[in-house]
């Protein structure tokens, strides 16, 4: 067993990536990150796609979510308007 300690912004990132990548749970997600990074070869390359991917995928979550909320204020200040 292996035990690690993350700050509460890296553990939410690694939720995230659960949800986006469909993992069952945190351990999962990780024991599957583990097993890929002993099985190749080129460790090195590997890793900069994979965090390069996540960073992509990040950003595509953060503008989609404040798109979002950007959406949800203007309907509830369009709603507030008419009351």
């Amino acid at each position: 067993m292996i035990s690690i300690r993350l700050s509460e912004e890296e553990y939410s990132a690694f939720k995230r990536l659960r949800s986006v990548t469909g993992a069952r749970s945190v351990s999962d997600l990780t024991r599957d990150a583990m097993r890929m990074l002993l099985n190749t070869t080129n460790r090195e390359d590997v890793l900069g796609i994979h965090v390069n991917e996540f960073r992509t995928q990040m950003r595509n979550l953060d503008r989609k979510i404040e798109q979002l909320a950007a959406e949800i204020a203007n309907r509830f200040e369009a709603q507030s308007a008419k009351d």
